[in-house]
């Protein structure tokens, strides 16, 4: 998005939580590795987070709401698409993570990926994922350079 005359362009940021379990482990690597990698993080019985989402969404001020998006709207496509698929479950056992280990940054892209097309109003900037007091992860997608 470019800037010109009596366009302003503003990014609004929201944020939600959701409790999710899961266990860092990839069958690329054997079960020592495994362990050497992740740690803790790989036993076998799993661990959760508290996680906190922030969905970044830029775009022009609409001259009649003066709003980038609806935050309403916006609330209810991130309920439907992340915290109801993800809140309160193995994030393992979710067929999006079919074959890639559930990483923060791989959890950051793939909630991306779910949300970019259904933002109501201005663009998807960047998705932001707290996992731990010092785990922050963040995703802005492909950009032009």
């Amino acid at each position: 998005m470019k800037t010109g005359p009596g366009r302003e362009f503003v990014s609004m940021t929201r944020q939600y939580r959701f409790a999710a379990a899961h266990r860092l482990h990839s069958d690329r690597l054997s079960a020592e590795d495994n362990r050497r990698v992740f740690g803790k993080c790989n036993n076998p019985n799993g661990h959760g987070h508290n996680y906190v989402l922030s969905v970044t969404v830029r775009g022009a001020i609409d001259p009649s709401t003066a709003r980038v998006t609806d935050p309403g709207t916006l609330d209810r496509i991130v309920t439907e698409t992340v915290l109801d698929r993800f809140d309160h479950r193995d994030l393992n056992l979710d067929p999006g993570f079919a074959g890639r280990v559930t990483t923060g940054e791989n959890l950051v892209r793939f909630i991306w990926d779910l949300l970019v097309t259904k933002i109501p109003g201005g663009e998807l900037e960047k998705i932001g994922l707290v996992e731990t007091r010092d785990n922050y992860f963040e995703y802005a997608g492909e950009h032009e350079t």
